[in-house]
């Protein structure tokens, strides 16, 4: 890839996650991958402050925004993509199976408001898309196992992974949200690992493997395929046994209910109640 494209990324310590910058550096277009909205759910706060640091960034870098991507709907976060393309006029872009989990949530959340048909966001993603980053384009993979609208997104030797596997001490993604699915998790893995070892891996999380204190969102597929939820792991039905017992003993993320909510909508807030007031629900014992 060497100097044709840039790759800025900023970590957001409040939800461990890794939002990415991504410019041709011949016409300055630019996307940006899983951008985060700051929010506090302690009193339903949300910011900008985040997002903000990341378009001065692509400003300083002499970019323009065209794309706002996510590899998939989180459930760790609240995507800032709304309030992006409101001030770029960028579009918005995910995965084209993300109608299904738009249909499993609509019902759990009473959004009436919500068409479960993916029309909140500007393009749905299928295999073999490709997005025009001016003189180069943006490949997409469909890599489903956390959901089934993950996305792998490649340019060059680099490839934005979502949540599929994290840093090699840490582990892999969890497959007990709606539509995850264990044995596609693997499937989707084995292709990352298909790529040249020195391709790089920028990851949207990094929890920090045991005892490590340094932050880090970047791999190699060498480094990847010594991930340690696959040490000792001969095929594909072990690693599914190990990953659906691992599953079990998991905690719902901490702002599953929210981020959901908004995510699923492309970064809209659920619309007024009668009171004029925007309200997040959190179903007792219903998620």
């Amino acid at each position: 890839m060497g100097d044709a494209t840039k790759i800025l990324s900023h970590f957001h310590e409040p939800t461990s996650t890794a939002s990415h910058i991504v410019i041709d550096a011949a016409s300055g277009e630019a996307a940006i991958i899983d951008p985060v909205l700051d929010y506090e759910p302690a009193n339903g706060r949300t910011a900008t402050k985040f997002t903000d640091a990341m378009l001065g960034a692509l400003v300083e870098a002499g970019g323009h925004l065209r794309w706002i991507l996510e590899t998939h709907p989180h459930a760790d976060h609240l995507t800032s993509a709304q309030y992006l393309r409101g001030k770029t006029g960028a579009r918005v872009a995910i995965g084209a199976a993300v109608p299904d989990i738009q249909a499993f949530f609509k019902p759990k959340f009473l959004a009436t408001d919500l068409v479960a048909d993916g029309s909140d966001f500007d393009r749905l993603l299928n295999e073999g898309d490709r997005l025009d980053l001016g003189s180069q384009s943006l490949l997409v993979w469909r890599t489903p196992g956390h959901t089934r609208s993950c996305l792998t997104l490649l340019i060059g030797d680099a490839a934005f992974i979502g949540d599929t596997v994290f840093m090699p001490d840490y582990g892999t993604a969890r497959t007990d949200f709606p539509t995850g699915d264990a044995p596609s998790l693997y499937r989707s893995i084995q292709r990352i690992h298909s790529l040249p070892d020195t391709t790089r891996l920028f990851l949207c999380h990094d929890y920090r493997g045991p005892g490590r204190t340094e932050t880090k969102w970047v791999t190699s597929v060498a480094e990847s395929k010594r991930n340690v939820h696959l040490n000792g792991i001969a095929d594909e039905s072990s690693f599914v046994a190990f990953r659906q017992a691992k599953d079990k003993t998991l905690q719902p993320p901490r702002l599953l209910a929210a981020s959901v909510q908004v995510n699923i909508r492309a970064g809209k807030m659920p619309p007024p109640d009668a009171d004029g007031r925007v309200y997040l629900r959190i179903p007792v014992n219903g998620l």
